[in-house]
């Protein structure tokens, strides 16, 4: 099997292994007999279970921000909603709840859970979102003064709210709530409360 595909499979069985035993419960040699692999290959594509979780988040990142992707033929608030995942499958969305659901869980006794989510996720979520909104200044769609404060400022709208860090509890909406939610977040992002005279 080309590394490519090996490296496929293992992290959707170490994905499988994380949610059912939880990160701390799961151990290499679990990995590799799921897997139907020898701990070299393993070690071989992965340094260990810090960069398997590194990976699998990496990996369904694009399931929590739709970047990057030409959206300039869009209106603004549509390009942003299709940027957000207003329309998510169930089965993503499910998958990055129990992701996030583990890291909430586990970060506690393994603190690398949430450096890692924060480099691999959060970091590159708003770097790719800065990127986006940077482009569409330019272009005079929009006026910031910062792309990456501005950034930040609409990814904790969207996604702040959905984990609860005192209570360590999801709280991520319903379908329909979530893109009512997301929609209402966009439409003060690009237009505020104040009503228009």
């Amino acid at each position: 099997m080309p590394d490519t595909d090996q490296r496929a499979h293992i992290l959707d069985c170490t994905t499988k292994l994380f949610l059912t035993k939880g990160y701390g419960r799961t151990t290499t040699d679990d990995v590799a007999a799921r897997c139907r692999i020898s701990k070299q290959t393993l070690y071989r594509l992965f340094s260990g279970k810090h960069a398997l979780f590194a990976a699998i988040v990496d990996s369904h990142r694009q399931s929590m921000l739709a970047l990057p992707a030409d959206y300039d033929d869009l209106p603004l608030d549509v390009a942003l909603e299709k940027i957000l995942q207003t329309d998510i499958d169930p089965a993503s969305d499910r998958m990055r709840v129990a992701i996030l659901r583990m890291v909430v869980l586990e970060a506690r006794q393994f603190p690398e859970l949430e450096d890692i989510l924060h480099r691999h996720v959060g970091d590159r979520m708003r770097a790719e979102l800065a990127k986006w909104l940077e482009a569409q200044a330019k272009h005079g769609r929009i006026t910031i003064d910062d792309a990456n404060a501005v950034a930040r400022v609409l990814l904790d709208m969207v996604f702040g709210a959905v984990i609860s860090k005192a209570s360590g509890r999801i709280t991520w909406p319903s379908r329909s709530e979530r893109k009512s939610q997301i929609q209402r977040c966009v439409s003060i992002f690009l237009n505020g409360i104040v009503p228009r005279r």
